[in-house]
């Protein structure tokens, strides 16, 4: 087991496969297990790279999460790879690990090759999501299948996990409202922002939402590729699993 120090808490890693490196972000309750099925495949031809967030999975424990919590967790990847040194990095960023992604080129840009948005909000929360989080979420605790999510990502302390991410959310919301410090225009690294049309996040609020969010994002940033899958839950990266790494692998290679 390797870990990486981050303001003198262990972040856990792992690497397998060899190539260019290649790193996979995970979202919002989950852990670097939520790959265990798909690492195998993108190790084929990558050098591929996976970690736990402070809080998650097999990293150090947090008593709070911060409310900019995708802003912070993106400065734990950034002290990563400059502390590892593998040069330009791509990096696949799934559900709040898409946003993680786009912090981290947009603030060091110097260290991402390109980078795969999959299965994200946007510029700013989801209200239809963030209005009934805290009810979604206890209903969640009591789903067996989410459950069985949650215990798989994190042992025993999931429940708390779950609540701490939740907090940061509602805070979120309400003091900061949007997840980008730095303007989109700004952002300089190829990007591709993927999504399944039946997200069952977005799909009953619109189901052009990915369409016309991603597209708006894309002419404020001046460049970018845009993929959406007909069908899949939520992430496109795992219910679309072999088409999703057919489109990266294409998009990497370019």
């Amino acid at each position: 087991m390797s870990y990486f120090k981050f303001e003198d808490k262990n972040i856990y890693y792992e690497e397998t496969g060899c190539g260019k490196p290649l790193l996979l972000l995970h979202g919002n309750t989950a852990s670097s297990n939520m790959f265990g099925a798909v690492a195998g495949g993108y190790a084929q031809d990558h050098r591929v790279i996976l970690m736990d967030f402070l809080g998650h999975g097999q990293s150090d424990r947090l008593d709070k999460f911060p409310a900019d919590l995708w802003f912070y967790e993106a400065e734990q990847v950034i002290a990563f790879l400059k502390e590892k040194q593998y040069g330009k990095v791509d990096i696949i960023g799934t559900s709040g690990g898409a946003l993680i992604a786009i912090n981290v080129a947009l603030e060091a840009p110097e260290l991402v090759g390109k980078i795969i948005a999959d299965s994200f909000e946007g510029e700013v929360p989801l209200k239809a999501f963030t209005n009934s989080v805290v009810e979604d979420r206890e209903a969640s605790k009591n789903d067996p299948d989410a459950r069985m999510f949650y215990y798989y990502m994190h042992g025993d302390d999931w429940e708390t996990i779950v609540d701490l991410d939740t907090q940061a959310i509602v805070e979120h919301d309400k003091t900061i409202g949007k997840f980008f410090h730095k303007p989109l225009s700004s952002l300089s690294v190829p990007i591709l922002m993927t999504g399944s049309k039946t997200d069952e996040f977005i799909c009953m609020i619109n189901p052009d939402y990915f369409e016309t969010t991603y597209g708006d994002m894309i002419r404020k940033i001046g460049h970018g590729q845009m993929h959406l899958f007909e069908t899949g839950r939520h992430p496109a990266m795992l219910s679309n699993e072999v088409e999703f790494m057919a489109v990266c692998k294409a998009f990497l290679e370019i």
